[in-house]
């Protein structure tokens, strides 16, 4: 994308508690201003973890928060809206019933993320707003219906977790509703033993990475900082931004002896906040005791700036553009844990994208470029199931791809690439295929193309040894289209492979196929394949 005047790009973090909205305007010298912040709180986890089901009442109060968030940004000109969700939408069996809702009343498309990309999202947005250098850091984030934990530095996160330990998620298991009176020691203490147990081996990993400082962000630790500020009972002066182990002590013993009335009252503390609050202030004080660090400082930044800064980062010319992109460097990383054939997956990504363009100029589709870019990832993982065993690899990498952690993605594109190689051979993609067959129409009919690029470009490196150096698609004639190949050797195998499975490319695009082979511009010289 080249920034100019007119882009005015929304980002909307859907929470368990509380849902963000972040417009900003590209500006044309590789800057950005900020438009507006909104923030409401839609307790979208409410009551809702014990079953994993989003109440109708939690369902509503989203839907109509985040219908006015699209309001908002459309009157500021938005042209694209980044919306993902997190814990309490990822947890939850009806979460189609929220995203299909928002598709149709708000008119975005609400993104499910993973629990480590959450993560990741929340150390690019707070560690993008300090300055720490190679100083091995901390992040807590705390959120309703989950913890992030991130140990990194500016450069690199070196661990990513996330555990369900939420204040709402905490709150709703062990502190009744009609809990109003003071919280009684025997609830703290159950409380603390389960915090413990569910970090214990996340403790243990970071202790291992030997952090120096720590950074906390939500509304959770912002709120504890606030009303240690306005207790400020401690022999030392409270520091601003800063709430050390000492003073989160003495605010949880205060807010424990305070019925719920009360505690809506105490100075910091929004009064929505005052029935979760307690059980986030134990959770805080239990990862900083057992991590052994005396304080924490307090970061205004958030999964919200983390989705500017990756966004921006995929812009060339912007500070925040990587050196090496995320999604990239994730597909490599599973891709060589797995073992795959590099150079053949190269070859077949580049065979592939040069059949997808060719494809769109004579007409065949007119798919964007980030499916382009999901089909390049496909066809560098398609073989990837073969780690398990060859026999139904396709299926294998369906698998393995849908369960794999990969950074920077949403679930929904997780599931377009592990498709695509799913489809990569064998049959082709049928209604009653179950994560296929929940697609809606435009999806389904992506699928179904790019996985037609991709079984030709598989089919075209059938040797392993790429001989077809090049191929595209050519509207030669009205009903027939030109599969134009470069070969630097024999490629009858490769020629008979795409006849046999000429029926997949036929059905998709509605046009007879024929092939001619051109000779080789490479032919003589050695073909080195790299990831790009």
């Amino acid at each position: 994308m080249e920034p100019n005047k007119h882009n005015v790009i929304a980002f909307i973090d859907l929470g368990t508690n509380s849902a963000r909205l972040l417009i900003i305007r590209l500006n044309p010298n590789c800057s950005y201003s900020v438009l507006t912040q909104q923030k409401e709180v839609v307790r979208l986890g409410e009551g809702g973890f014990a079953e994993n089901i989003l109440t109708p009442d939690a369902i509503n109060r989203t839907v109509i928060v985040l219908s006015r968030f699209a309001e908002v940004a459309r009157s500021f000109g938005a042209t694209e809206i980044v919306a993902v969700a997190t814990s309490a939408t990822r947890d939850a069996r009806n979460r189609d019933a929220l995203i299909t809702r928002i598709r149709e009343e708000a008119g975005f498309e609400l993104n499910v993320i993973s629990g480590p990309e959450e993560a990741r999202l929340i150390w690019l947005g707070v560690s993008s707003g300090v300055k720490i250098g190679k100083t091995k850091s901390l992040f807590i984030d705390i959120g309703g219906g989950s913890t992030e934990i991130i140990v990194g530095d500016q450069f690199e996160a070196f661990l990513l977790r996330s555990l369900k330990l939420g204040a709402i998620r905490t709150t709703n298991t062990y502190i009744p509703p009609d809990m109003t009176d003071p919280i009684p020691l025997q609830t703290v203490l159950v409380i603390q033993k389960h915090i413990r147990s569910r970090a214990l081996h996340t403790i243990r990993n970071v202790k291992s990475k030997k952090v120096q400082q720590a950074f906390g962000s939500s509304g959770t630790i912002s709120t504890l900082e606030a009303i240690a500020a306005g207790m400020n009972n401690s022999a030392a002066p409270h520091r601003e931004g800063v709430i050390t182990r000492t003073e989160l002590s003495e605010v949880i013993t205060h807010l424990c002896s305070l019925p719920l009335k009360e505690r809506r009252n105490v100075q910091g503390l929004n009064p929505d906040r005052a029935d979760i609050i307690i059980a986030g202030a134990l959770i805080l004080n239990s990862l900083l005791e057992q991590t052994g660090i005396s304080e924490i400082q307090v970061s205004s930044r958030s999964l919200r700036d983390g989705l500017l800064v990756d966004y921006l980062s995929r812009i060339p010319g912007f500070p925040f553009a990587e050196q090496e992109p995320i999604r990239m460097a994730s597909i490599k990383h599973l891709g060589r844990v797995c073992h795959i054939n590099e150079p053949h997956a190269n070859h077949v990504r580049d065979l592939a994208l040069s059949l997808f363009d060719s494809a769109r100029e004579a007409g065949l589709h007119n798919l964007p470029n980030t499916d382009r870019e999901l089909l390049s990832y496909a066809a560098i993982l398609h073989d990837i199931g073969q780690f398990i065993s060859f026999p139904a690899h396709q299926q294998h990498s369906l698998y393995v791809i849908t369960h794999a952690t990969l950074l920077g993605f949403n679930e929904h594109e997780i599931l377009i690439i592990a498709l695509v190689t799913r489809y990569h051979r064998k049959k082709m993609p049928r209604g009653k295929d179950q994560l296929y067959g929940h697609l809606n129409d435009d999806d389904k009919m992506m699928v179904q193309i790019l996985s037609v690029f991709l079984r030709m470009a598989e089919n075209l490196d059938r040797s392993h040894d790429g001989r077809v150096t090049h191929a595209q698609l050519l509207a030669t004639e009205r009903r027939k289209i030109t599969l134009a190949l470069e070969c630097n050797s024999d490629c009858s195998l490769e020629q008979w492979a795409i006849l046999g499975d000429i029926r997949s490319f036929e059905r998709t695009m509605k046009k007879g196929l024929k092939i001619e082979v051109l000779p080789s511009s490479d032919a003589g010289q050695e073909s080195v394949h790299r990831f790009n």
